[in-house]
């Protein structure tokens, strides 16, 4: 798979992250709110991805979705933090299952399949 292709799914995961999230507090699920709650994970996102890319890291192999995981996790909260966002302790738990069930889910599957191909 293309780094282009992993990216893009990990993306869609982000932005389902803050559309659900923004809908389940009560606030507008409009492009501007979505992107307002949902661009420090997307900085941190493109962030790890470029990195995976510079160190020549297939970014579909889950090992290295795990550290895209963790790393659009800490570093989305860090900067959610920095810019005046809250960080409450249940909002980084509930993001770090969400992001993990996504971001990891997408790849053990396509891990299966292409074994199952094979």
């Amino acid at each position: 798979m293309t780094w282009w292709k992993a990216f893009g799914i990990d993306l869609l995961v982000v932005l389902l992250f803050a559309t659900i999230g923004r809908l389940s507090h009560g606030e507008a699920a409009d492009p501007a709110g979505i992107a307002l709650t949902a661009w420090p994970f997307l900085i941190a996102l493109l962030g790890l991805t470029v990195a995976m890319i510079g160190m020549k890291r297939p970014t579909d192999s889950l090992l290295n979705g795990a550290l895209i995981w963790a790393g659009t996790l800490a570093f989305g909260m860090w900067i959610r933090h920095e810019s005046g966002g809250g960080v409450e302790v249940g909002f980084v738990i509930v993001a770090g299952a969400f992001l993990a069930l996504g971001m990891l889910g997408w790849r053990l599957i396509a891990g299966r399949r292409r074994r199952a191909s094979a």
